[in-house]
């Protein structure tokens, strides 16, 4: 390890994720390809942690395995003390494609967590406040084929802050979005996180975008992945990428991932 966070719990509205000594494999072909190696990391409520590491080492399976999507071969994860089982509304997940219902206008493919609940006759505020937090009320009525990229994704967000989640997932949420606009949903990520308070956890490829928007910085290693950094980002918000600490940080974890030269 190269940096342990230290942290003291608060009254954040966010969930603590206790990850202890979790495996996990697949079986292809009859064969056993083991991802996961003992990892074991605890995240504080109203934490902001990013996960990093190679290409196919198990970043996306450790958060679907968090979400609840999954279950571990072998280890626990536990949401505020209590087994992580299967998925629950207080787990959202954002993935890299917003999947939006194409036939349904943006106000109702938000809508459809609450709708799955049965309780949106009551809670239809909730929608429009979720539209609201991420800035296309005037778009409620627009359908996804009229939306842009960052756009879709800022629907996708909405639909998941609608059930006022205590642990949002974020598994490569701008990663198909052109520079500008990632830039802009970097900073639009860390207003949303700032005002509601959920725990949150990023899977990325981007060094500089998890050192932009973390609390931590989790590097992991080659498949199966076991966590060879933890690494406390000690800058206050907003950030600027031309921060020079943030540059040594950003050494530091290339180093980690064996790309050193590249700086």
């Amino acid at each position: 390890m190269v940096a342990v966070a230290e942290t003291v719990r608060t009254s954040f509205p966010g969930a603590a994720i206790d990850i202890a000594h979790v495996d996990h494999a697949f079986d292809i072909d009859g064969t056993e390809l083991k991802v996961l190696d003992d990892v074991s990391l605890i995240v504080e409520p109203g934490e902001f942690v990013a996960l990093l590491g190679p290409s196919g080492c198990g970043k996306s399976t450790l958060l679907r395995l968090i979400a609840g999507l999954d279950k571990p071969r072998g280890g626990v994860l536990r949401e505020d003390d209590i087994s992580i089982r299967g998925p629950h509304p207080s787990r959202v997940v954002v993935f890299q494609d917003p999947t939006l219902f194409p036939w349904r206008t943006v106000w109702d493919n938000v809508a459809l967590g609450l709708e799955a609940q049965g309780i949106l006759k009551k809670q239809r505020h909730r929608v429009d406040a979720a539209l609201d937090l991420v800035g296309l009320t005037d778009f409620r009525n627009a359908y996804p084929h009229q939306l842009s990229g960052g756009m879709a994704q800022r629907v996708a967000l909405a639909r998941a802050l609608v059930n006022d989640p205590k642990v949002l997932v974020l598994d490569e949420p701008l990663g198909k979005l052109d520079s500008l606009t990632r830039i802009a949903m970097q900073s639009e990520l860390v207003a949303l996180w700032q005002r509601k308070g959920f725990t949150t956890l990023l899977v990325t490829h981007d060094v500089e975008e998890a050192l932009v928007l973390a609390n931590r910085v989790v590097v992991l290693s080659d498949r199966p992945a076991r966590i060879k950094a933890d690494i406390v980002v000690d800058r206050p918000y907003p950030r600027h990428r031309g921060d020079p600490h943030l540059a040594d940080l950003r050494r530091q974890i290339l180093g980690l991932l064996g790309l050193a030269a590249t700086w």
